[in-house]
């Protein structure tokens, strides 16, 4: 169903704690700042990361001290990294936009998710699965790179979690009617097996900046 509980675009600013600063880590920080969004990274070596247009602190504090943690770490990196914050990551809503690959570029859980995994390793975190099947380039003010609206997708087990994430989304240009909820963090297979078509279609196009728009049958 498309997704039915985001609220209208936000008005209070929140923190968000990016972890990872590559160049999906910093796509998300411009959409965050532009909409108002107070903006930190997580880095392993912040002191040496000045080059960012925000603050870097270390892994544990960014999450910490955010309203919404965003996971844009390395494939393969994510599940060692997120497990040993457990303390930072308690209670917090844990946008999830990650694809583990092995080095033959295929699925590294090819039977569960990246998603599914993480909030088995964290119980207490509420895992929310999005934004993992568009390039980077793409991931805020999508309309600004595409002539008409597409489709963006969330799955996780706490509605809240996905209507806050829903509300972040929004704000990053995704309009309520693109976000389609899947379901729960088992759906997040769907999302992140979808990288076997992204990686063809996006050579076959030779160009990775596109997305889908979901057309339903005339009534």
């Amino acid at each position: 169903m498309i997704f039915p509980c985001a609220p209208a675009r936000s008005v209070t600013a929140m923190r968000i704690g990016i972890l990872g600063t590559g160049h999906v880590g910093k796509a998300i920080a411009a959409g965050a700042a532009a909409a108002g969004h107070d903006v930190v990274f997580g880095s392993r070596t912040p002191d040496t990361r000045t080059d960012l247009g925000h603050p870097a602190l270390p892994l544990a504090d960014a999450a910490a001290g955010a309203d919404l943690v965003v996971n844009a770490l390395t494939s393969n990196a994510s599940l060692p990294t997120l497990t040993a914050l457990a303390a930072a990551l308690d209670g917090k809503v844990l946008l999830d936009i990650g694809v583990d690959l092995t080095a033959e570029l295929g699925l590294a859980h090819p039977n569960s998710s990246l998603g599914e995994k993480l909030q088995a390793a964290l119980p207490a975190t509420h895992v929310v699965k999005s934004l993992c099947t568009i390039d980077h380039e793409a991931m805020a003010q999508p309309l600004k790179t595409f002539a008409t609206p597409t489709t963006i997708f969330l799955s996780g087990d706490d509605a809240a979690a996905k209507a806050t994430v829903g509300a972040f989304l929004e704000d990053l240009g995704w309009a309520p009617e693109d976000q389609l909820d899947l379901g729960g963090i088992t759906t997040a297979r769907g999302q992140e097996h979808f990288a076997l078509l992204f990686m063809a279609v996006g050579d076959a196009l030779q160009n990775y900046t596109f997305n889908f728009q979901l057309v339903k049958p005339v009534a």
